[in-house]
């Protein structure tokens, strides 16, 4: 007879004695319970109740993606040059901020030099956008059709070393349409700048259609309160 276990006789520890400690699904550390059918976790119920909670700032993001997804579809240009200035604003906060970290550097004898050229390269880079807009959404696309090209190239030649089984072909039609999409860019910059306006448009007219959905349904939960059954916290 066991000395930890008087009642069971055997190595098995028996589940109903006290000091044994049975498996619930009640502890996430001991039991499959704590991840769900397709193995993610539980969802969080205060995560839930807190977005039902601020369904309405949900819905004002929607709504603003929207408005910005209609503004660039209609009006691709003011939307690129609004986009220039806003990168061109980034560069001198970033180059800005470059120099001071320098300059505290060079006052604790540290190595400075690659961030005041990095501060330098920055407000250089948002000088000519601030200047040349137009110039800097060009080289942008450029620079977009040139990796397309290189990316395009890249897929064809890895394309020969598949079998046919493993999708050869596949691979080698996405490198032809990524190599004809950047010369397409690099021939045509003005009307690829405005096709990726578009595209970018698009995109967010749907997530704030996604986002707009997800807020009435979030405010409707949030008037039905709790489901059936749960019980209130701190019980």
């Amino acid at each position: 007879m066991s000395a930890d276990n008087p009642r069971n006789p055997g190595d098995r520890p028996d589940p109903s004695y006290q000091g044994a400690k049975p498996a619930s699904a009640s502890d996430p550390r001991d039991s499959w319970a704590f991840f769900g059918a397709a193995g993610g976790a539980v969802p969080s119920d205060a995560m839930s109740a807190g977005l039902a909670r601020n369904w309405w700032l949900i819905a004002l993001r929607g709504a603003l993606a929207i408005l910005f997804g209609i503004v660039a579809i209609l009006l691709p240009g003011p939307t690129l040059a609004a986009l220039v200035l806003l990168f061109a604003a980034y560069m001198v906060v970033d180059g800005v901020l470059a120099i001071v970290a320098a300059v505290r550097a060079a006052r604790r004898h540290e190595r400075w030099g690659w961030l005041i050229f990095e501060g330098i390269v920055d407000l250089a880079a948002a000088a000519v956008a601030f200047l040349w807009p137009v110039a800097t959404i060009f080289a942008f696309v450029l620079l977009m059709g040139a990796w397309a090209i290189v990316s395009g190239v890249l897929l064809w030649a890895a394309a020969f070393r598949l079998t046919q089984a493993h999708g050869r072909w596949l691979m080698a039609f996405g490198g032809v349409v990524s190599t004809i999409w950047g010369f397409l860019l690099i021939l045509w910059p003005g009307l690829g700048a405005l096709a990726l306006t578009w595209w970018m448009g698009a995109y967010a007219v749907i997530f704030g259609v996604a986002l707009l959905v997800l807020a009435f349904r979030l405010r409707r939960r949030a008037h039905e309160g709790p489901p059936a059954g749960a019980l209130p916290h701190g019980i």
